[in-house]
């Protein structure tokens, strides 16, 4: 299937690889189909493309690659809203935001997808320990260009 994207113009991919948030993403409801793009085979940021607007698009991340303590306590009920019969069926990822020099990633807020029948959800976690804004790593500043 061909997906339109403002970032990386159109893409091919498989109808297989459609991730769906049926509720959709806190603040973007109406926006249910996504695809999950891989810059490179070593990546450890992916793209989460909607499939219904070129324009949206969130950079995403595996959060145990940062914050190895990291878990999201999955009720028995959202394991039947998604599907999941065993833990091990899922994969959860969480947006990436640049705050200043530093990415921060929203560990209260994590997305939870079986990876069987590729249907995600994002949770809300009550625990305080985890922010919206979890410090993952500090970036180096763009080099400034030189002025005659």
């Amino acid at each position: 299937m061909e997906v339109r994207t403002t970032r990386f113009g159109v893409i091919e991919i498989a109808e297989d690889r459609v991730i769906t948030f049926p509720r959709g993403l806190l603040g973007f409801p109406e926006h249910t189909r996504y695809c999950l793009l891989e810059p490179g085979e070593d990546a450890c940021f992916f793209w989460l493309q909607s499939l219904d607007d070129p324009d949206l698009a969130f950079v995403v991340t595996d959060p145990s690659l940062f914050v190895p303590d990291y878990s999201v306590p999955i009720r028995p009920e959202q394991m039947a809203e998604l599907g999941l019969s065993r833990l091990e069926d899922s994969q959860v990822f969480v947006i990436v935001n640049k705050v200043d020099q530093t990415l921060t990633g929203n560990l209260q807020g994590p997305l939870v997808i079986n990876t069987l029948t590729r249907a995600g959800e994002q949770l809300v976690l009550a625990e305080k320990r985890w922010t919206t804004r979890h410090a993952l790593m500090k970036v180096a500043p763009a080099p400034r260009a030189a002025s005659a």
